[in-house]
């Protein structure tokens, strides 16, 4: 039976801390791929409007280890908050899924 997928979104503050939490994810098998772009954010911080360039990190994963990975980034993450949100597609091409599954164990 195929595990289905999991997304997991967050953002960092700079480049170097993306890559390395994605590069460790990937390593522990938390991940079978990691997406990051650089993105502007607007928000309000202890109340003032921030307006920053952040680094938006979408992590792939199965149902299956979706836990320990969120618990992963929680645990790295630069941030007094991070921002970790978890989608649950409703399609994944099945050719794709079988590969996410074979390369994400945990």
């Amino acid at each position: 039976m195929m595990i289905k997928m999991k997304m997991i979104i967050t953002t960092y503050p700079d480049q170097m801390i993306a890559e390395k939490i994605a590069k460790d994810s990937i390593k522990a098998r938390l991940v079978a791929c990691v997406s990051i772009t650089k993105v502007r954010s607007i928000y309000v911080w202890k109340g003032k409007i921030e307006d920053t360039d952040e680094f938006l990190v979408l992590f792939k994963t199965t149902e299956k280890g979706v836990n320990k990975l969120k618990d992963f980034i929680k645990k790295n993450h630069p941030y007094e908050i991070p921002e970790i949100v978890e989608i649950a597609p409703e399609y994944v091409d099945p050719d794709y899924l079988s590969w996410l599954n074979e390369n994400a164990s945990n």
